[in-house]
């Protein structure tokens, strides 16, 4: 696991800041060596001095960095970096990839584990999202891709915050929350966070979801204003995983959910009782074959009856990981929780659904 290059993918509507956020990346003087690729220079505007021959693919910094663009295919891209390894030690700290402004993170995520070569030397570490502040709840309102770049995020870091005042922040960040409960929300001004709070993030790493807590998603069905917000500064382990090309859901760009009643959103769910292992396995399953073109993102500590290990899943899409992790610990409250993210999900079917698993 140590010696792959961990890769994050950065998204965010246009305007965002990702561009700041990559020019910061490829210039400050961090002493790390990170490779950038962005998918054309077009829209990304890296700036033009730090770039020589832009007849190439593959751009040196100064600082060390590299910047790449994707004209096609990135698998072609990521090999190609890959190739700069010297025995036994990673040619880059991190891979950093940036999606366009209109693109859903999906695909791009699950290129980390449907090609052998890529997932030799690389892992997907996760995906972070940047929004506007000042324009976030309009683009929420009018852009598919908007709502669904936050509820596949690992991380969301709302930017711009100088531009809105306090009032405004708090509700934006609810309705951020009751779209995707189970990434943390950074503030920033001018893209300015800590790379260590974008980078190493662990969030497709089943050992590192430590915690779900079912509170934090829609107490009154999924109204945006009764979000908790204790969530903040928590690092839940997020473990985010195998992105799916659904390619169903890229090109609806229409207003759904213009009624600010998202379409997408979290449902949390939670249950006191031991769960039937085989049960639950076989719901899971049968849920992602019919809906998990709607479901984004899933994962859960479940208490399985007659196993005194944690089993911990995650999915994307279709695409689902698990694993029995570490035992329960003697005073630790042994329960199961479970939050589902996606677009039009049945909420009465999925607590039926997961209640019916009790052992």
């Amino acid at each position: 696991m140590t010696d792959k290059t961990p890769v994050t993918v950065l998204t965010g509507y246009l305007g965002a800041g990702k561009t700041t956020l990559l020019n910061r990346i490829l210039t400050e003087d961090h002493g790390k060596r990170y490779a950038v690729i962005v998918n054309e220079f077009g829209e990304i505007g890296i700036d033009n001095d730090l770039v020589v021959g832009a007849d190439e693919d593959v751009f040196e910094m100064n600082n060390g960095c590299v910047c790449c663009t994707v004209r096609g295919d990135l698998i072609r891209v990521v090999s190609g970096l890959m190739k700069r390894q010297r025995p036994g030690k990673p040619a880059f700290d991190a891979i950093i990839v940036e999606t366009t402004g209109l693109a859903d993170p999906g695909p791009v995520a699950q290129t980390f584990f449907v090609d052998d070569e890529v997932r030799e030397k690389t892992r997907l570490d996760s995906v972070t999202a940047l929004a506007d502040a000042l324009h976030i709840m309009a683009r929420l309102d009018d852009s598919r891709e908007a709502r669904e770049q936050i509820a596949f995020a690992d991380r969301i870091i709302l930017n711009k915050t100088d531009l809105v005042d306090e009032a405004q922040l708090v509700a934006i960040e609810a309705r951020l929350r009751a779209l995707n409960p189970i990434a943390p929300v950074m503030r920033a001004e001018r893209a300015n966070v800590p790379l260590d709070k974008v980078l190493g993030l662990g969030g497709f790493d089943l050992e590192r979801i430590t915690d779900i807590r079912p509170a934090f998603a829609n107490p009154a069905h999924g109204e945006p204003g009764h979000v908790h917000d204790d969530h903040c500064g928590h690092d839940h382990g997020h473990d985010h995983d195998h992105h799916h090309h659904d390619h169903d859901h890229d090109h609806g760009h229409g207003p759904r959910g213009h009624d600010h009643g998202d379409d997408i959103r979290g449902i949390s769910l939670s249950l006191d009782r031991p769960i039937d292992g085989g049960k639950f396995t076989r719901w899971l399953d049968e849920l992602l074959a019919t809906k998990g073109q709607d479901i984004l993102r899933a994962k859960g500590i479940i208490e399985v009856a007659g196993e005194d290990r944690r089993l911990v899943f995650q999915a994307v899409h279709m695409i689902l990981e698990g694993d029995l992790q570490r035992p329960w610990g003697e005073k630790e409250r042994r329960w199961s929780r479970a939050v589902f993210i996606g677009r039009d999900l049945d909420e009465t079917a999925l607590r039926a659904g997961f209640e019916g698993c009790a052992a």
